[in-house]
């Protein structure tokens, strides 16, 4: 992977395809070890991804990823729920690869996954973040995400408990 400073237009955000399964897998994988920001502490085989991205595809979902320098660098996935009643909300969920983050990646990820849902006909978008990830409840906050409650204590990871909050944002971006 790559690192330091680029400019905004070397950055490009855009539909994952099939072909990107491997490199999403290994983005996932690694982002999943820092054990701090996903649920997961580790990643997925380059096939359970390939399958969740074909899953998320055939739902009519959303599945991007930010590739700076030919190198996928972040992705941003939103799963169409499948319950009858619910089929109007999303699932989100997101990660930058460390040393690319606070530079704009998530941000134009996330701008782009949200349209991108809310054009497609989801109606809302929710997601869970661990209390202690400041920079991605700003985030949240900043695109118009609500938040709707908080799940105290509902990780204890290496002895230390974290709570979930509760994020939801509803039509139009």
């Amino acid at each position: 992977m790559i690192e330091g400073s680029f400019s905004s237009s070397a950055l490009r955000i855009r539909d994952t395809v099939p072909e990107d399964a491997s490199a999403v897998s290994l983005l996932i994988d690694t982002v999943a070890r820092e054990r701090r920001f996903l649920a997961g502490t580790s990643g997925f085989s380059v096939e359970s991804t390939a399958a969740f991205i074909a899953g998320v595809r055939a739902a009519q979902g959303v599945h991007r990823v930010a590739i700076l320098n030919e190198a996928i660098v972040g992705w941003c996935d939103i799963t169409p729920l499948s319950f009858e009643g619910m089929v109007h909300v999303g699932r989100l969920g997101m990660g930058v690869l460390a040393g690319f983050r606070g530079k704009g990646i998530g941000k134009a990820l996330l701008k782009s996954a949200l349209e991108q849902a809310f054009h497609q006909g989801l109606e809302r978008v929710e997601l869970e973040v661990f209390r202690s990830n400041a920079a991605a409840i700003c985030l949240y906050e900043a695109h118009g995400f609500i938040r709707e409650g908080v799940k105290v204590a509902a990780r204890k990871l290496d002895g230390t408990p974290d709570d979930i909050v509760l994020f939801a944002k509803f039509g139009s971006v």
